[in-house]
């Protein structure tokens, strides 16, 4: 395949990419709308982006390895079309029994779509400078895919309706089916035997599911509760299952060997911190700007647009040095200042505005995710063979998209317990909401917890 096909064919998975890592954070301004439109309670709107984040992140082993075996272009196309047409049912939507069904629908498809796109940028370009460049490219789509998301739903919602945050995926996602067949090159692993690990399959995406439902709802439902002891129990019982029954079965769904390569091992670790800390702070900050200052979804989508130049202009040279030099230190620099950004956050006023209190973090942070995206997607494949590119592709993803739901919803029951003991202690609204939002900027920054008051009960914010 010559140069100028396999750059065509990387279009064509950097547009779905994109798509899948967009519509993670599209909903977030469109958010208190959708609420009421659709008169949905704020627990249930939470699940918008939870149900999302968490079909995708629990999907994404299965999907990698039903790429290798069944063939990548194939499995790709089979989510594209599940992608495309869940996007078409939550744009119809009417209410939540519908939209949140549908949205979990959209991270199954993205969950399939994902790992197959980058198992073919994989074995598309050999390892080396020309991988390097392509996953640089994508890193870079990763990094500023979830800021121009909300960019895009702020501009949809003020000017067209939240609908369309939904809509817009129907023709791109249409085009990318009609292109992939024509330009997308086909593989799969060579084997005479497809086997399965439906045991694996099950234990992993019921344990990472109960591991995120039980931590979304504990602060609800009371962390000492019956209800809550239980679901993180048999979360906990599912995942050391899953463990057991990949040292057993004859083709796992997640070989543990491949934890021997300690650049992949060290790559993921990272992968499940930079999600869970990047999609919060995208949560957090959207929320204290339309809750506090007073935002509308589009002014709050624009205002993210610095940390998306920063994360897009820095791409570039993030990529030169992790070809020339080190990734781990180029990844260690981006952390730096995404956790720097995330501390800046923390001084957040009840009356910012967006130069003197925003512009400053949002830059550094964005910067941060040019140095911290693109080292690790590069880390994360390096010396994997080509017969387990969509298990490491899946791997790499599932660890950053559950590392984003379960950052999310801690927080956000940090936000709202905080805001809701000052409420009760007769605090005004906009002070009480901003702490609660300084709040939750800590736990993803490299520093202690303020030494203030006590979090205690989500359902007081809530109420």
């Amino acid at each position: 395949m010559n140069q100028v096909r396999r750059w065509r064919a990387f279009a064509v998975l950097a547009v779905s990419f994109f798509m899948t890592v967009a519509d993670l954070a599209i909903v977030n301004v469109a958010l208190p709308t959708i609420g009421r439109k659709l008169h949905m309670a704020e627990s249930s709107l939470q699940w918008v982006v939870t149900g999302y984040a968490l079909t995708f992140g629990g999907f994404l082993l299965l999907g990698g390895r039903a790429a290798d075996l069944l063939g990548r272009r194939r499995i790709l196309m089979a989510g594209l079309a599940l992608f495309t047409v869940s996007s078409l049912g939550c744009g119809l939507a009417t209410g939540e029994s519908v939209l949140i069904p549908m949205r979990c629908l959209q991270g199954l498809g993205a969950a399939i779509v994902l790992p197959a796109a980058l198992s073919i940028v994989m074995n598309m370009f050999p390892e080396g400078a020309e991988r390097n460049k392509a996953l640089g490219a994508w890193g870079a789509i990763g990094a500023s895919g979830a800021t121009v998301g909300v960019i895009a739903g702020g501009l949809l919602t003020r000017y067209a309706g939240w609908q369309y945050i939904f809509f817009l995926n129907v023709p791109v996602g249409a085009a990318a089916l009609l292109l992939a067949p024509r330009i997308v090159p086909e593989s799969r692993l060579a084997t005479d035997r497809r086997r399965y690990d439906p045991l694996g399959a099950v234990t992993a995406t019921g344990g990472l599911s109960l591991l995120v439902y039980a931590v979304s709802t504990a602060p609800q439902a009371g962390w000492a509760t019956a209800r809550t002891v239980t679901l993180l129990a048999a979360s906990a019982a599912l995942l050391a299952a899953f463990v057991v029954t990949e040292t057993r079965v004859e083709a796992p769904l997640m070989p543990l060997r491949i934890f021997r390569l300690t650049t992949l091992a060290g790559a993921n670790t990272v992968g499940v911190l930079l999600g869970a800390s990047f999609f919060a702070y995208i949560f957090i900050g959207t929320l204290y700007m339309q809750q506090v200052l007073g935002y509308s979804a589009l002014k709050a989508g624009l205002a993210w647009l610095a940390a998306s130049l920063a994360s897009v202009g820095f791409a570039g040279l993030s990529q030169a040095l992790v070809t020339r030099g080190s990734a781990k230190l180029v990844m260690a620099a981006g952390m730096a200042m995404i956790g720097g950004g995330m501390l800046w956050s923390t001084q957040v006023p009840v009356h910012g505005y967006f130069w003197s209190s925003l512009a400053g973090p949002f830059i550094v942070t964005g910067t941060g995710t040019a140095f911290a995206f693109i080292p690790v997607s590069i880390a994360a494949l390096a010396g994997i063979a080509r017969h387990e590119a969509g298990l490491a592709s899946g791997l790499l993803n599932t660890g950053q998209q559950l590392g984003g739901a379960i950052g999310v919803a801690i927080a956000s029951t940090i936000a709202a317990t905080h805001a809701g003991t000052l409420l009760r202690q007769g605090t005004l609204p906009a002070a009480a909401l901003t702490s609660g939002f300084q709040w939750a900027f800590w736990p993803a920054a490299p520093s202690p917890w303020p030494r203030s008051r006590s979090p205690s009960c989500w359902s007081a914010a809530t109420s």
